[in-house]
């Protein structure tokens, strides 16, 4: 084992454990939240085997260095403490140089660790704000914001919460698939398509239950990030007679993308609206066998990297589906919007799609931007066309909304392989 650091040996033995043999002994996450803060953060090679050595009675789990060659940018080092609940930190840095210090704390129930409290300190290695995971009286799961000191609340946000009451708005169903739907808020309850039995259908293809609520925890179960409500909110303005059946994507398993489009196309789903993707082909080969051949019409963003996706493809954009409309953004005049991806083959069209207005998971309203938001756009406006014409199938329903499109007057060719819609909006 590598030896304790003397520097490192000064800090540990200056710094007390709370009252006991261990902060386990006090029952309080925070005590080890703010240990990890005090002898971990001012560390800038801070390895795996010095946290453990840091933490007395811990035992190293998992360290990560990036990038793995050179100095690191990112340091993770997980430990199993005393008492057998997790203890997490993370270090960004620049030149050796302090941006952010992350401390998360999570309780071990058999196999899984389920993420309670976390500790967010500066530069200085101060505690600035915290984030707490708690489950409510109603069993249903929330997020709240803390200040410094771990304890003071600033404010709360839901996480997972029950089904409204509500009733089916009938007519065309689409399928939302994205980091899932703040299906509480007002706005959604009579937009959301129900089973006979009143249930509104959907799921969550991330966490495996029933509850797609909005929250995208690729970046860590604290940071959340709310895309898919902002979206819905375009999509239920535009098509106000459409019913949504919201599923949250399998960013875990993405060979889930197979049931999911089974799921959506027994409920009823004509037009999947999907405004994600990556660079990975493999992300999307259970999709891309399970959407081939299916009376579906999936819209699907052609992305924000600003570049040619036809030379750098992004997928599911560049696959090669008849039943796939792909759809970047432009500004009100027809010019490719600023990062938005472009594809003279990949790329179907753009339409306008630069801050529109969107309600996002909280109920505010806001302005947004990008290729995510055309795809709400054009799918709202294949939804009204199925409404009036119900019996167009998936090949049917992309020729008429292709031929609604034109060369536009201030773009060169090569953007879009239609052109683009002016308004997605005129009947």
């Amino acid at each position: 084992m590598k030896p304790l650091p003397g520097a490192l040996f000064a800090l540990a033995v200056a710094v007390a454990l709370p009252a006991g043999a261990t902060a386990a002994d006090d029952g309080d996450p925070a005590d080890w939240l703010r240990l990890a803060v005090e002898r971990m953060c001012p560390w800038p090679d801070l390895s795996g085997l010095d946290a453990q050595h840091a933490v007395p009675g811990s035992w190293l789990l998992h360290e990560e260095r990036r990038p793995e060659n050179g100095e690191p940018r990112r340091i993770v080092v997980r430990l199993l403490l005393p008492g057998s609940d997790e203890l997490t930190v993370e270090r960004r840095q620049f030149k050796g140089r302090l941006r952010r210090f992350r401390a998360s704390y999570a309780v071990r129930d058999g196999h899984t660790a389920r993420p309670s409290l976390q500790a967010i300190a500066d530069g200085g290695c101060t505690i600035r704000s915290g984030r707490a995971i708690r489950a409510g009286g109603d069993a249903w799961r929330y997020l709240d914001q803390l200040e410094g000191d771990l304890k003071t609340l600033k404010w709360t946000e839901t996480l997972q919460a029950p089904w409204p009451e509500g009733r089916d708005p009938g007519g065309v169903r689409v399928a939302l698939v994205d980091s899932g739907l703040a299906y509480d808020l007002p706005l959604f309850r009579d937009r959301l398509a129900r089973d006979d039995t009143g249930r509104p259908l959907g799921y969550d293809y991330w966490d495996l239950d029933p509850w797609p609520y909005d929250g995208d925890v690729s970046r860590g179960p604290f940071l959340p990030i709310r895309h898919g409500t902002a979206v819905a909110s375009v999509l239920a303005r535009e098509a106000p007679d459409a019913a949504l059946i919201p599923f949250r994507y399998p960013r875990p398993d993405m060979s889930r993308m197979a049931d999911l489009i089974a799921r959506a196309a027994d409920a009823g789903a004509r037009i999947v609206a999907m405004p994600l993707g990556s660079r990975r082909p493999e992300d999307w080969r259970a999709f891309e066998s399970a959407l081939r051949g299916r009376d579906i019409l999936a819209v699907v963003s052609a992305g924000n990297d600003g570049r040619d996706i036809d030379e750098d493809p992004i997928y599911p954009a560049s696959l090669a589906l008849e039943n796939i409309l792909t759809v970047t953004s432009a500004d009100a005049f027809g010019r490719l919007a600023p990062g938005s991806n472009r594809g003279a083959v990949s790329v179907d069209v753009m339409l306008p799609a630069e801050n529109l207005e969107i309600v996002d998971f909280r109920g505010a309203s806001g302005r947004a931007s990008g290729s995510s938001y055309a795809v709400p756009r054009l799918a709202a406006l294949a939804a009204r066309i199925l409404a009036r014409d119900p019996e167009l199938g998936a090949a049917e329903l992309k020729s008429k909304i292709l031929a609604r499109a034109k060369p536009s007057p201030f773009e060169r060719r090569g953007v879009a392989a239609a052109g683009w819609i002016p308004d997605p909006l005129s009947d």
